[in-house]
């Protein structure tokens, strides 16, 4: 068995708002890293000050979300204005023929890996 742990994925329309309305909102978009291997694609998230209970993973198709309540509240100031941000999120379009089912996810030092296995697509045969 690996360290990834059971993650709950639900299927869902991804909400794709504009800069403006993640800050209203509080809304910060982590640093992200999406790498492939031969069968598997692994995405990363660094998501500082957040607990694992607080993440929640949705799919819509080959559309991955990501939203984390971070454990306080983060404070930004520009131009005098200063911005409070209670969550990460982002979406991210995924390659298609991906296996949804047996993606896994692991949670460590601020750090989400989340690894999707390709879907196998076509078979071959045996000569004898």
């Amino acid at each position: 068995m690996n360290n990834y742990d059971k993650f709950e994925f639900r299927m869902t329309s991804p909400v794709i708002g504009s800069l403006f309305d993640d800050m209203e909102q509080r809304i910060l978009s982590p640093l992200s890293y999406l790498r492939e291997f031969n069968n598997y694609w692994m995405l990363e998230f660094d998501l500082p000050l957040v607990n694992k209970k607080d993440i929640k993973v949705t799919f819509d198709e080959n559309i991955i979300s990501i939203k984390a309540k971070l454990k306080e509240e983060y404070s930004e100031e520009k131009l005098g204005n200063i911005t409070k941000f209670e969550y990460f999120k982002k979406s991210i379009s995924l390659p298609k023929r991906i296996d949804i089912k047996k993606t896994t996810a692991k949670f460590q030092k601020g750090r989400l890996e989340i690894k999707i296995p390709k879907k196998i697509v076509g078979h071959s045969i045996k000569i004898n």
